[in-house]
């Protein structure tokens, strides 16, 4: 059966949190980073194989994907500076 704790000694807010903080920003800094690892990927991919605009057609536009998502997805400066 359940055991029954005594909450008495909890207070709201008071737990350190800085380790579940940093794991989550970490999470969510590899997802935003590996997707766009993933849409550089197929996008050269799929130009270089599914059309006939060959290899530097789908370079460049590698490139200018990674540019445009680097550029979107970089951390940007806190705004209370």
């Amino acid at each position: 059966m359940a055991d029954h704790h005594d909450d008495s000694e909890y207070e709201h807010g008071q737990m350190d949190v800085h380790q579940q903080q940093h794991s989550y920003d970490l999470f969510a800094s590899l997802t935003k980073w590996c997707s766009l690892y993933l849409a550089i990927t197929l996008v050269f991919l799929v130009i270089l194989t599914c059309t006939k605009l060959g290899f530097i057609t789908a370079l460049v536009a590698a490139v200018v994907v990674a540019a445009a998502g680097w550029f979107m997805l970089k951390k940007k400066p806190d705004a209370s500076h």
